[in-house]
């Protein structure tokens, strides 16, 4: 059985606000009270529309941010108490690959300079020696070696990427957090890419937490998903389960709307009316009350918890009449 890398109970984190001169400051819940687990050399997909607080736990898994409040227990330290020679020890076990490939790279600094970084800081090893794992990182992403000495100019945008995952995996980190990482690329590179991932992954044993928007992409790659909607995750379960049953409305939604080139593929398309309400002013009871085609007077007023249906978890009063 895998061991559980990274755990998160009650995650939560707001922010202060200003509304204005004169005008008292408002707080923003972008996590408002996650929970999952992470195992080791198993990919966490987390998917949900843009405000929903993908980014936001990403700032929390690689203690850019500190929680407001909840455990974080990473390593078997809490990072919410820990201190700050243990946080500084724990970075190095979490690294990320950001969305843009264009913008993650230092274009003055040359690749070969870049990748080394982390080991200088990181590691006692010698300059020769430092070269030597670049050079065999590099090796092992697809790069030359004559990129070793090129600035990131020079790079097209899927090679940019292998740069930018390379550098994440110097340190042979715990827990890599994508955030996005292949919605730059064409689609004849995503699969390259996404193919990199699972390979690096299989060799290092690394977790993953990959945050998507493109569910055919999350197909493809995880083990787990974790559907999230204002601040809160209202589905939780293994690929397997969601895609085949599906039991919460906003997740049926999303998997509606992902397209298929089988027929056999494709689902009835759900419409959801109206945005996603403002974090400044949430609704009442269930967040996603006011779009769902099978609210009631109680989702306006109770917020639904998440509870074991079919074989996952679900954050929804009508799940059953839902799926009956």
């Amino acid at each position: 059985m895998s061991q559980t890398v990274l755990q998160a109970r009650d995650l939560t984190r707001h922010y202060e606000v200003s509304q204005g001169f004169m005008k008292p400051k408002a707080m923003v819940k972008a996590l408002n009270g996650v929970s999952f687990e992470l195992k080791a050399g198993k990919t966490l997909a987390v998917v949900g529309e843009s405000g929903c607080g993908k980014s936001t736990l990403a700032r929390q898994l690689t203690l850019i941010e500190a929680p407001t409040s909840g455990s974080l227990v990473l390593d078997g330290v809490d990072i919410a108490r820990a201190s700050h020679a243990e946080l500084k020890a724990l970075r190095s076990k979490v690294q990320m690959v950001f969305q843009n490939p264009y913008a993650s790279l230092n274009p003055r600094q040359k690749i070969g300079d870049q990748l080394g970084e982390p080991l200088l800081i990181n590691t006692k090893l010698s300059a020769s020696e430092r070269e030597a794992k670049v050079r065999a990182m590099m090796q092992r992403v697809g790069l030359r070696p004559e990129h070793y000495y090129r600035y990131p100019h020079m790079f097209s945008g899927g090679q940019r990427q292998r740069i930018a995952i390379a550098r994440a995996m110097m340190l042979q980190p715990q827990i890599v957090v994508a955030d996005e990482p292949t919605s730059a690329l064409d689609v004849s590179i995503q699969a390259q890419v996404l193919n990199l991932f699972m390979d690096l992954q299989e060799e290092f044993h690394t977790a993953y937490v990959f945050i998507s928007h493109n569910l055919a992409v999350v197909e493809h790659v995880a083990d787990d998903v974790m559907v999230m909607y204002l601040g809160r995750a209202v589905e939780v379960g293994s690929k397997e389960a969601i895609y085949s049953q599906p039991l919460h409305p906003y997740t049926k939604a999303l998997l509606s709307a992902t397209p298929s080139v089988r027929e056999e593929d494709r689902r009835a398309k759900i419409k959801i009316s109206g945005e996603l309400p403002s974090p400044l002013n949430p609704p009442t009871g269930c967040a996603f009350h006011k779009r769902c085609p099978f609210a009631t007077e109680r989702c306006s007023q109770e917020v639904p918890q998440l509870r074991e249906l079919a074989g996952h978890q679900v954050a929804c009063h009508h799940a059953e009449s839902i799926n009956a």
